[in-house]
């Protein structure tokens, strides 16, 4: 992984990273439990007025973490009941030792819960843990229903109940978490829309688990340093030798775009900015864009034709990076044209906006490219790349994106 990705779990690489510190390096599992639900405690605490506080558990270590939690919170002087969502003797190993060294608990059932949560300061969501997929069923469906009824703060444990660590996917009902402790490492579910959205604040703690476990993410999140990777200008340096970008799009009505993408590129360092768009447009980019060249090309009634395909082409010559499709509209021809110009232009390439909507249903040319490439759908773009509607993909975003980046070619390293 880059070293300005921050790795990014999802939870068989979560299980992985817990059974190596356990088995291998010897860390007791209670003292990461241990540590767990003492950071919940911790901010909690930072929220909680002077009233009462309801621990949810369910009957796995998430809810060993509960109690961990519920035990601190009563030695900082907080009024704490603990609810337990099914018999004690089925909880987890861990999870029964910390009720041992905890006095109070009692066991929960789906007609209680409104009534058991009522009046409280802030409840602890400790039913499920990272491992958690598909739809909760009774009774942990009806304490997500009655905690998210509740007027009070919600502090999730590892991440927000009925959320799928792996893919932020939500089948049924999901605690609304206000904020959400997490232990070692953020989740891929965190991150991903719907279960982003469940989240709240997301605090990551450490938990005694030592560098260097042999687990390779499969995602990151982008972190500030990223921007060092931006190349910075010396001595003796010129637009000429600071790279060019070309954005290729535009029409009656969509001028917007290509602009702030040209100014884009000249804040962030380009030597120099082209637009390449519709001849009978180019006198609207000249006003707009007072550091930015133009090139009129082939077009009718403000679109850009296909008969445009060499003039672009000639533009790209020496580009460093070409944006392709911002604003460039729906008409045929045009979008013949974005295909044909993805297909031909060398240059490393961004694809937006109708440059992507020109390639729906025909991903697979993509592949051909072998210059880097990066796609940039929304919702209802990636649902016509892949014929499909705007409502699968929020169901199922993570594997739309994997669907997408395979048809595309994107899911291996690029030959340029």
């Amino acid at each position: 992984m880059e070293d300005w990705l921050e790795p990014c779990l999802d939870a068989e690489e979560m299980r992985s990273t817990d059974r190596w510190a356990i088995d291998q390096q010897g860390v007791p599992s209670l003292e990461l439990m241990e540590a767990a639900g003492r950071a919940i405690a911790e901010a909690v605490a930072e929220g909680a007025g002077t009233d009462r506080i309801a621990v949810v558990c369910g009957k796995g270590n998430n809810g060993g973490d509960g109690l961990v939690a519920a035990r601190h919170l009563s030695e900082m002087g907080f009024e704490v009941e603990v609810l337990l969502l099914g018999p004690p003797n089925q909880l987890s190993d861990d999870a029964k030792a910390n009720l041992d060294r905890l006095s109070g608990g009692r066991e929960v059932g789906p007609a209680d819960l409104p009534g058991a949560l009522a009046g409280c300061d802030a409840i602890v969501d400790a039913i499920f843990g990272t491992g958690f997929a598909g739809a909760p069923r009774d009774p942990a469906a009806a304490a997500i229903e009655a905690i998210n009824d509740a007027d009070a703060r919600v502090v999730a444990a590892d991440i927000a109940s009925g959320v799928n660590a792996s893919t932020g996917e939500v089948e049924g009902h999901a605690v609304r978490a206000d904020a959400t402790v997490t232990f070692h490492s953020s989740k891929l579910g965190h991150w991903i829309l719907p279960g982003k959205g469940h989240t709240g604040e997301l605090r990551v703690a450490p938990i005694g688990i030592p560098d260097g476990a042999p687990v390779t993410a499969k995602a990151g999140l982008i972190d500030p340093r990223v921007i060092e990777l931006a190349p910075h200008r010396v001595a003796g340096s010129t637009k000429f030798t600071s790279g060019q970008v070309v954005i290729v799009g535009g029409s009656r009505g969509l001028t917007g775009a290509v602009c702030m993408a040209a100014s884009a590129a000249i804040r962030t360092g380009a030597g120099y900015a082209t637009v390449a768009v519709p001849f009978d447009l180019e006198a609207i980019f000249e006003i707009k864009l007072t550091e930015v060249m133009s090139v009129g090309v082939s077009s009718r009634e403000g679109r850009l034709r296909l008969a445009a395909s060499e003039q672009i082409l000639e533009a790209c010559e020496r580009a460093a990076c070409v944006v392709l499709g911002s604003g460039m509209g729906r008409e045929q021809s045009t979008q013949r044209l974005a295909r044909e110009l993805a297909e031909r232009i060398e240059a490393p390439l961004v694809i937006d906006a109708d440059g992507l909507n020109a390639h729906a249903g025909q991903m697979e040319k993509l592949a051909e490219r072998e210059a880097p490439t990066v796609l940039t759908p929304h919702e209802g773009e990636l649902a016509r790349l892949l014929k499909t509607d705007s409502d699968a993909i929020k169901a199922k975003r993570l594997d739309s994106v994997r669907e997408a980046t395979k048809l595309s070619g994107r899911d291996r390293p690029a030959q340029g």
